[in-house]
């Protein structure tokens, strides 16, 4: 399966946020280093993973709780 590399503004424009809030409010909360994204060669750069993000966009939104907390095995805390 191939996947899509995208940058934070290319993101922004996908799902509709400001970059600045990707950077500032979703990268480290919602969007987890290594599965939503990761920096490529180890430097600043950041490429986000959509064919992930969309598919768990998509789970959170079905299964009603888009209040959980992201843990980085992937799962979810529903508190």
């Amino acid at each position: 399966m191939s996947k899509t590399y995208l940058t934070t503004y290319e993101l922004s424009e996908k799902i509709k946020y400001d970059p600045r809030t990707i950077r500032d409010r979703l990268k480290d909360s919602v969007l987890i280093e290594g599965r939503h994204y990761f920096r490529p060669f180890g430097g600043r750069k950041i490429l986000y993973i959509w064919e992930v993000i969309e598919e768990d966009m998509a789970t959170m939104s079905l299964s009603g709780h888009g209040t959980a907390i992201p843990m980085a095995n992937g799962g979810a805390c529903h508190g």
